[in-house]
């Protein structure tokens, strides 16, 4: 078995494991839920399946014996409870690690798999068969698995005795048992009821229609009549299956339906087709069929098309193809490097002033333009993805600390670049368990404060322009602000007469090792965490705010770029460096005139539109030398409500900007997040926006 084949199988089970994971948490909420039984199922017998396929044959044994037990909770001799929820849990993680060749020593795992196996066996109740201690081979692994079929759609006509009630059978439980095969739909056929005189109380008079759609097979179907075949009769028709839709598109018409059925003659139809009226209407008012037929057929050809439907979405799905991380990398770099060909060659063109040429720049440059959107939507993936795995963390963290918490979350399908959501998981993570640890307070004191026992943390995301803005937000106890400022006294990051703002106070706790936890327990007051988390959301060009309201809850939003690859960005200059500031928070740009600064009497400040705007002189911040223009630009940034000026000597203009990391040995430059390449070869500096703002005090840049 070469690895290739390893790694998809490990990367499908793990995609099992998660939606298994996530229907075991939903199950806890509705232990009774059938559907969710069955989906638990299916993902552990898809684990157990593919592994002994492809020779992971210790995960197939182990998941065979939960299995095996989840088949009992199916036929209802075992019951959901929260100790097998916890238990298949632990399983779900152990067949992680097990996947995880290097994770751990395989004694250790063996021995595992051995004790956890030992507690389903507990759960198996008493004169029922054991859960068997394992399978001997691959082949009987998957042997063992029950046979389905392509789904196929029959039309089946069930028609009972009159006197079918007399042998104790009850159609309606047969009816029900087809039902259970697939999706299926029934219509009573009544034209078989005689007139009141003429009916007895223990005869039945009715026959049904059903159109099933299944993968059980034929045979199934047969099953469900085979006690009752001598006392009714039962004709069973294939009319679709899914290899019918490379032959015909549309389904049978009504009248081709009832004359297949022996419904009604053709030259009767051929006849009705002469008028102009519904062809239901008409075989109905002639007396040639009746509405219960009718209705038969129309139900029919609407159930076909649905099935249809679902094949072709089920064609397309499967149409997907999974490609290597690295290659898609390899894709975004080299469309990167285009777009740097391509503004070379708009560039050459507009020098040259070659009409053809420009044609042909302009040609590429739309195309160009097609194939980055497409790359970069490849890339991007819904954040649900990384939502649906904290739901996990919250349960288990919660009933460690005998806290009652909900996780809800909005706005999952919204997408963010593959990159940007690996590198956000392990910042939310800290962000969720400080909600959870220091947030939400225990239930015999949120009853005390009048509030429900269960705490709600509420995770969004939702786009804003070129950003992502995910809130994590609970309804605890919030910030405490004097504890805070007393701490951050404590430690010497303030003097006692400073005079600081609540947003200013809250950002301490960002600050290394900074805790104000008075005891260290499992989860927190190590002071470690919120300075790796703005730490971690600072490198993605990310940003962090905290609100809180005391006795109410607390609310951190994270605002991140919806991709770290290639942004739109403004070019500007200052004498004859080139820098471009991200498009997505600038504003607006006006002119600043000498005669503009000399009203501010020295504070660097604008009035724009009646509103003042502090700014930012770039060339004093990056030491560039030379004479001011007379009139320089003020390129107006905003971000989370506030607004703030940078000064430059021209704009030149919106551009395309391909990001390139600096190199190591510029990784610790502030105020610069990373470089790009124009069309003549030049090197533009990407500004970090939001490090400037904020590592420069708006008092300094008034009065400096």
């Amino acid at each position: 078995m070469t690895n290739t084949y390893k790694d998809i199988y490990k990367e499908e089970a793990n995609e099992q494991l998660m939606e298994l994971e996530a229907t075991l948490l939903e199950l806890e909420d509705a232990p009774d839920d059938a559907e969710l039984i069955g989906k638990a199922f299916r993902a552990m017998h898809t684990i157990k399946g593919s592994g002994a396929m492809f020779g992971f044959d210790e995960i197939a044994g182990f998941t065979h014996e939960i299995e095996t037990v989840y088949d009992k909770v199916r036929d209802g001799t075992i019951q959901i409870t929260n100790e097998l929820i916890n238990l298949t849990l632990l399983a779900k993680d152990h067949i992680k690690s097990m996947l995880d060749e290097t994770a751990q020593d395989d004694d250790i795992l063996r021995q595992s798999s051995k004790e956890i196996v030992a507690a389903f066996k507990r759960l198996t109740p008493k004169g029922e068969p054991s859960i068997s201690s394992h399978m001997t081979s691959s082949s009987e692994l998957i042997s063992s698995s029950k046979t389905e079929y392509e789904n196929i759609t029959y039309r089946i006509r069930f028609k009972p005795s009159q006197e079918i009630f007399l042998t104790g059978t009850n159609p309606m439980l047969l009816l029900e048992e087809i039902n259970s095969l697939g999706t299926c739909k029934v219509v009573a056929q009544l034209d078989g009821i005689p007139m009141l005189e003429d009916i007895r109380a223990d005869n039945i008079y009715i026959y049904w229609d059903i159109i099933l759609t299944t993968n059980k097979g034929i045979n199934a179907i047969k099953d469900v009549f085979i006690f009752v075949e001598d006392f009714c009769e039962v004709s069973i028709n294939i009319i679709d299956s899914e290899k019918a839709l490379d032959e015909h598109d549309e389904y049978k018409k009504i009248g081709e339906i009832l004359v297949e059925k022996g419904d009604i003659k053709i030259n009767d139809l051929q006849k009705a087709l002469n008028e102009k009226k519904y062809l239901g209407e008409i075989l109905v008012d002639k007396g040639l069929v009746t509405p219960g037929k009718v209705e038969s057929a129309l139900i029919e050809q609407e159930h076909i098309r649905k099935e249809r439907d679902k094949s072709k979405l089920k064609e397309e799905i499967q149409s997907s193809i999974k490609v290597p991380a690295d290659r898609l990398d390899m894709l975004v770099n080299l469309v990167g490097e285009l777009v740097t060909v391509q503004a070379r060659l708009t560039q050459t063109a507009s020098d040259h002033n070659i009409a053809e040429l420009n044609a042909i720049a302009e040609e590429v440059e739309r195309l160009t333009g097609e194939l980055r959107d497409t790359t970069l939507n490849i890339r991007m993936l819904p954040i649900g993805t990384t939502f649906g795995r904290f739901k996990r963390l919250v349960r288990d963290l919660s009933h460690e600390l005998g806290k009652e918490i909900e996780l809800t979350t909005e706005g999952a399908d919204t997408e963010l670049d593959k990159t940007v959501i690996e590198k956000l998981n392990d910042p939310l993570v800290h962000l969720i368990r400080n909600s959870i640890d220091h947030g939400i307070e225990p239930p015999d004191v949120r009853e005390s404060q009048g509030k429900s026992k269960t705490g709600i943390i509420n995770l969004s995301a939702v786009h804003s322009g070129g950003n992502v803005i995910i809130r994590i937000q609970d309804d605890g106890k919030g910030l405490d602000k004097d504890a805070i400022l007393a701490r951050a006294l404590e430690k010497g990051l303030v003097n006692h007469n400073t005079e600081l703002s609540e947003k200013e106070i809250f950002n301490f706790i960002f600050h290394p090792g900074f805790s104000t936890a008075k005891e260290v327990s499992n989860v927190s007051g190590r002071g470690v965490g919120m300075d790796v988390v703005k730490k971690a959301i600072d490198m993605l060009r990310g940003s962090i705010d905290i609100e809180s309201i005391k006795g109410k809850g607390t609310t951190i939003t994270v605002t991140l770029p919806l991709t770290l690859a290639i942004v739109e960005g403004l070019l500007v200059t200052i004498d004859k460096n080139n820098f471009v500031l991200p498009l997505s928070i600038v504003e607006e740009c006006v002119e600043l005139t000498r005669e503009d600064v000399k009203k501010a009497h020295g504070k660097n400040i604008a009035c724009i539109r009646n509103e003042l705007v502090p700014y930012i002189r770039l060339r004093n911040e990056f030491g560039i030398i030379g004479e001011r223009p007379p009139i320089e630009q003020i390129v107006v940034t905003g971000r989370n409500g506030e607004k703030v000026g940078f000064v430059v000597d021209d704009v030149i203009g919106e551009h395309q900007t391909v990001i390139k990391n600096l190199g190591k040995f510029y990784k610790d430059v502030e105020d610069i997040s990373g470089a790009t390449i124009l069309g003549d070869g030049t090197i533009a500096l990407i500004i970090d926006v939001p490090k400037i703002a904020k590592n420069i005090e708006l008092s300094e840049a008034v009065y400096g």
